[in-house]
């Protein structure tokens, strides 16, 4: 996948600033030696750390920082196997990333992990890329012992930490890292990049739907494409109207929103997602309910507005439905039972 190829495609789509500052830094012949993406998720920060990584490391990269795509580089980038691109995040049954995943387990300290690795000469091209998802959620232990690889990396090497906000980095990690910021997709990106993927994977394309899941998706394609899900999508619609009913039948919101969760399947990673576009449908909700305590302004939406309209006699109804939610929502990361967390918030919502 060449790095401007991917441009306007595959999430890269929107951010020509960001693509914008690395082709400006090759062409200076000043790419840095560690990174910080920051953007909300589903934004294509991911993908551009993946098409600058192999960009990086093509045996036969052409100007512009544009892969070659036939080399052998190219293809074990695309495949995934690169020797020379190191990929570390977080497992889905932990937090936080270990701090193994960087100096090795105990019985392989600094002889196995992401920064021993970084010691390593290229095996295939000039240099060697490191990319850390979910940084995020770094344990304490790990960011640290990542702390002297970003103040010092190693010859020839690049570290890109991604992340959503600059709050949940540790300011010395912040400080030894560029930063480069990404922002969310406009309506207009995620629909067209929405009506392309439907169209290679031949799937009908519906598009007052398609331009529902845009408009609902808060500039992110992940979210997006989870509308897309014709559960998903209907789940919302029985939210608003299960939100617009006070007193609260939190016995029946929190039934609900465990099936739809467990109807993703066991693996945890889209039981998460799931739950989350449901607690983010609550925050538009009790946002829109502050707001119009507040202002008397009505949310444009109109199922939103009706169930806003439940919670906002006051302006400390919505503002404590709201908060339980946003913690509700820190849960989810901080790799909570989802079925407790459910029953929790629920219960909390009924008590507001």
């Amino acid at each position: 996948m060449a790095w401007q190829a991917t441009r306007g495609r595959d999430g890269i789509a929107g951010q020509d600033l960001a693509v914008g500052h690395f082709l400006r830094a090759a062409a200076r012949g000043r790419i840095a030696g560690s990174y910080l993406f920051i953007g909300p998720p589903g934004v294509g920060k991911s993908t551009v750390a993946l098409a600058l990584a192999k960009s990086l490391a093509c045996e036969r990269p052409r100007s512009g920082l544009v892969a070659c795509g036939g080399c052998a580089s190219c293809v074990q980038a695309d495949a995934g196997t690169h020797p020379d691109i190191d990929v570390v995040s977080r497992p889905p049954d932990r937090a936080t990333i270990p701090l193994d995943a960087f100096i090795g387990d105990p019985e392989h300290r600094m002889r196995e992990g992401l920064c021993w690795r970084l010691l390593l000469r290229p095996t295939l091209g000039a240099r060697k890329v490191a990319i850390v998802l979910d940084a995020d959620h770094l344990s304490d232990e790990a960011a640290n012992c990542l702390l002297k690889t970003l103040e010092e990396p190693p010859d020839r090497a690049v570290i890109i930490l991604v992340g959503t906000a600059l709050e949940r980095q540790l300011p010395t990690i912040r400080s030894r890292c560029q930063i480069v910021r990404f922002a969310p997709l406009d309506e207009e990106t995620v629909s067209r990049v929405l009506a392309a993927e439907a169209a290679a994977a031949k799937e009908p394309v519906d598009e007052v739907v398609l331009r529902a899941c845009a408009r609902g998706a808060g500039g992110s394609l992940t979210r997006a494409r989870l509308l897309l899900d014709p559960e998903v999508g209907a789940f919302r619609g029985r939210l608003a109207a299960i939100l617009a009913r006070r007193p609260l039948h939190g016995v029946e919101l929190a039934r609900e929103t465990i099936a739809l969760v467990e109807a993703a399947g066991k693996e945890a990673p889209p039981r998460r997602l799931r739950l989350r576009v449901v607690l983010e449908a609550a925050v538009e909700v009790f946002r829109g309910a502050l707001r119009r305590a507040a202002t008397g302004i009505e949310p444009a939406d109109a199922a939103i507005a009706r169930a806003a309209s439940a919670w906002s006699a006051d302006g400390e109804t919505p503002a404590a439905a709201l908060a339980c939610t946003l913690d509700a929502l820190d849960a989810i990361d901080r790799n909570a039972n989802l079925t407790i967390l459910v029953d929790a918030w629920t219960a909390q919502l009924e008590q507001v």
